[in-house]
């Protein structure tokens, strides 16, 4: 004669896993890049007057300008 199947835990340990599964968020899914996205950071820099009025003589663009330079100074180019 066959057992008829038996359940494993408590109704009330059932109930409360259900109760969990129901009610609690799926956990996000972490997103990971290889390497971080180039670009210009914002900064605070003092300059010499006369340096700042050299970039600036030149119209439109002297910051752009200033980071040229720097990059030529530090070799990146």
């Amino acid at each position: 004669m066959k057992h008829p199947t038996r359940r494993t835990g408590s109704a009330l340990d059932q109930a409360e896993a259900a109760f969990r599964a129901a009610t609690s968020a799926p956990e996000p899914k972490v997103v990971q890049t290889a390497t971080p996205p180039r670009g210009k950071e914002m900064v605070s820099l003092r300059l010499d007057r006369e340096v700042l009025e050299h970039f600036q003589d030149e119209g439109p663009g002297w910051q752009e300008r200033i980071n040229a330079a720097l990059r030529a100074a530090a070799g990146l180019d």
